[in-house]
């Protein structure tokens, strides 16, 4: 009786190695596989930054003459008001 409990615990345990190592090998290819992923996302985002990396100065030139129409616009506007009350 007692060598069939020993027998039976080893088997358990190898059992149990073998299923633990199964399942950190498949997890192993999981985290392979999400980093090719991740590497490929972070090429396209590069991609994109590069892309965009002109717009930034772009957009403050636009501003700037956004400012200055908004300014001239508001004389314009109180210029139209004046003549209109008359």
């Amino acid at each position: 009786m007692r060598t069939v409990l020993i027998s039976l615990t080893i088997v358990e345990i190898v059992l149990v190695v073998w299923v633990i190592s199964f399942y950190l090998i498949r997890i192993s290819r999981s985290l392979f596989m999400s980093a090719q992923h991740l590497a490929k996302v972070t090429f396209g985002v590069r991609a994109v930054e590069t892309q965009c990396a002109s717009i930034g100065p772009s957009v403050t030139r636009i501003n700037e003459q956004l400012d200055g129409i908004t300014a001239a616009l508001s004389g314009i506007a109180d210029r139209a008001e004046s003549l209109a009350d008359r």
